[in-house]
């Protein structure tokens, strides 16, 4: 064989440049260095001459060896690769899956085969084998890594839908461990009774002793069962501690501890009621201990501010879940702290630069008639408070309303857009809002942006929504309105020149008959001493009548509406509108109202089609149903008894579809009553 031939069977890395330019060079400089050799010396040179000629005939002798060795060492570790590459997908702990086009399984590794009950799999639709494993291809179609349950076990799946190839990888007994750390994290609750003060204020030392026996025996004993160390800290208050799984035993029973208080201590009569706040870390972010604690008070007073009588879990960054609030709260509001309010809001007032007042976004009664009490307390320290209102937004009954207001020029001067509010608000101004608390519901949230000085005075359960800060809070779920609430605040105003004026006080009157459907509905002592406060400052009302009155178009509507009711549940009753039409707000209400008044009816769902394009949802119910947990499900909230929620990019059908969802849920759940 030539040599040229041989070194062509060379492998290429050794015929490449980086070999062949070296190789050259050096044979060159061994050609010079032999005729120099020569010059100098011809025997050295005939010597170093039969050298070379030996080494190059050596080396061609070896070419074949080296071919021969490095196939053989080529061939051995491609062999030992693969048969490598075969014993890891056979033996390696992690499941594989091949499958073609059609879903259909074309071969298993032996380590995934055992988790297949029936082994026979070739050939057969993934879908057929396993609706699970099939419903993971169809949903995880990246090569992302994600956390699944597989029967039993916990698995890690990447899934290349391009090659067809599915992995899982076992990962049970670490997700066991995650599972119990999970389980084992520590929960940090407050209890808080109530009306302990009330129920305890007229009885003697024996009776109050018995009632604290009775009170920590039951707690006790529910501590002790479920695993939670409870220590009593005040007369009214307990702190508690349990890990995690304790907690979700708590909340998968309900917290029956809070109905059985209730409905015991009423037998025995002393009825009282219990609050609690849960909270916890969230296990992803290290929380102190101080920032459990405080998150496990503002969840308490989140519950006492709904009302009372329920139970706020919640952990930072988690949505708050709410269990219980099925009774209407008790009266628990006293005059000394409707002084405490209106002396706190007189001096904000005082030491601002103007008053910015507002209510919910396509006011009702309640909110015109509380921003002009708020407009005229503000006027009695002698500043100025500017009313923000929606022209657009406005209902027949308000645009009535609104039609004597702008009669008076003194009052409806100060009435605004939130445009003009924008222009005129300083970062020392006092915005005021009222028969609402959630910053979405008003019409110039943006004002907050400005301004951090923000009142709140309102009726409704508190939600999770919330402003941050606020300068002063007056929440008092019991009361009938916003109007009943600061039509007390007048009695302690240190300045009573230039008091509420006639039709100030119809527009509030309005408000407060509005909310009680005429003083039918959440009427307490209080609502009747404010209506007779009204009514001798000239409430007109006449006037009130005038502007509720309904013309027939709107009663027919209503009547059209009423067609339409349907029992999706024992004494629940939904109505929905026609898809394409625009129905009042005040008309929803309305109708669900009327509902009420029905045989069979505990609670009533009305379902529109909005101006804004949004669907809305008005509930009602006589107390026994809870409608503001229900619309709280939906994006919404309210009172016990009264509440409402608006959707966006929905038809009527599907809002009623998810409406019934969840009123078969919580029926489901026993969360209904």
């Amino acid at each position: 064989m030539k040599i040229k031939e041989k070194v062509s069977n060379l492998p290429p890395f050794i015929r490449a440049n980086q070999i062949k330019i070296p190789t050259y060079i050096l044979l060159v400089s061994l050609v010079l260095f032999i005729v120099l050799t020569f010059i100098a010396s011809w025997k050295i040179g005939v010597v170093l001459l039969l050298i070379i000629m030996l080494v190059i005939w050596l080396f061609y002798y070896s070419i074949d060896y080296l071919i021969d060795e490095t196939n053989k060492y080529v061939s051995d570790l491609s062999y030992r690769i693969k048969k490598g590459e075969q014993e890891a997908l056979i033996q390696m702990p992690i499941g594989i899956l091949l499958y073609n086009e059609e879903q259909k399984i074309q071969w298993t590794n032996p380590y995934l085969l055992k988790y297949f009950k029936n082994k026979d799999l070739l050939g057969r639709r993934i879908e057929d084998v396993d609706a699970e494993l099939h419903g993971w291809i169809e949903k995880y179609k990246s090569n992302e890594m994600t956390k699944v349950k597989w029967g039993d076990r916990y698995f890690e799946m990447v899934i290349q839908e391009n090659i067809g190839v599915l992995y899982l990888m076992d990962i049970t007994d670490y997700a066991k461990i995650e599972a119990k750390y999970q389980e084992e994290r520590i929960v940090f609750g407050n209890i808080i009774i109530d009306n302990y003060d009330e129920a305890v204020q007229s009885m003697n030392d024996r009776k109050k002793s018995n009632v604290n026996n009775y009170i920590t025996n039951q707690l006790t004993n529910w501590a002790n069962i479920n695993n939670v160390y409870l220590k009593r800290v005040d007369d009214d208050r307990f702190i508690s501690l349990m890990n995690k799984k304790a907690l979700e035993r708590l909340e998968s029973n309900k917290f029956e501890i809070v109905d059985q208080i209730r409905e015991r201590t009423y037998k025995q009569n002393f009825p009282l009621t219990l609050s609690m706040g849960f909270s916890y870390g969230t296990g992803t972010v290290q929380m102190k201990w101080r920032d459990v604690a405080q998150l496990a008070q503002a969840n308490v007073d989140l519950a006492l501010a709904r009302g009372g009588d329920q139970v706020v879990v919640r952990a930072e960054n988690e949505e708050a879940r709410f269990h219980g609030g099925k009774t209407n709260p008790m009266e628990k509001r006293t005059r000394i702290r409707a002084r405490m309010i209106s002396h706190a809001l007189e001096e904000l007032i005082v030491n601002s630069d103007n008053v910015f007042v507002m209510g919910h976004n396509y006011p009702d009664m309640d909110v015109i008639g509380s921003c002009l009490g708020i407009r005229r307390i503000v006027q009695m320290n002698n500043k100025e408070a500017w009313i923000i209102l929606k022209s657009d937004q406005l209902s027949k009954d308000v645009k009535r309303m609104m039609e004597v207001i702008d009669k008076d020029s003194n009052i409806s001067k100060y009435i605004i857009g939130p445009e003009k509010a924008e222009e005129m608000i300083t970062e020392n101004s006092l915005i005021v809002m009222v028969d609402v608390h959630k910053p979405s519901m008003i019409p110039a949230p943006e004002l907050m942006e400005v301004s951090n000085n923000v009142v709140i005075i309102d009726h409704h359960r508190r939600g999770q929504e919330f402003p941050e800060n606020p300068v002063l809070v007056y929440i008092e779920p019991y009361a009938s309105s916003a109007s009943e609430l600061i039509t007390e605040l007048f009695e302690y105003q240190s300045n009573d020149i230039d008091t509420i004026n006639k039709i100030e006080a119809t527009a509030m009157l309005a408000g407060i008959i509005v909310d009680t459907r005429n003083f039918s509905l959440r009427t307490g002592s209080r609502t009747f001493d404010a209506a007779s406060y009204l009514q001798s400052n000239g409430a007109n009302t006449l006037l009130i009548q005038e502007a509720l009155k309904e013309d027939l178009e709107t009663y027919l509507l209503r009547s059209h509406l009423l067609e339409t009711m349907d029992f999706v549940e024992p004494g629940m009753a939904v109505v929905n509108g026609e898809e394409g039409k625009i129905y009042d707000t005040v008309l929803a209400a309305q109708t669900a109202d009327t509902m009420l008044s029905m045989e069979g009816v505990e609670a009533s769902f009305v379902i529109t089609k909005r101006s804004d394009g949004r669907v809305g949802i008005s509930a009602r119910s006589l107390s026994k149903i809870n409608v503001q947990r229900i619309m709280e499900k939906l994006g919404g909230g309210g009172h016990l008894s009264n509440a409402a929620t608006q959707i966006e990019d929905i038809t009527v059908t599907e809002a009623k579809e998810k409406l019934v969802k969840v009123l078969k849920n919580e029926d489901e759940e026993g969360e209904i009553k």
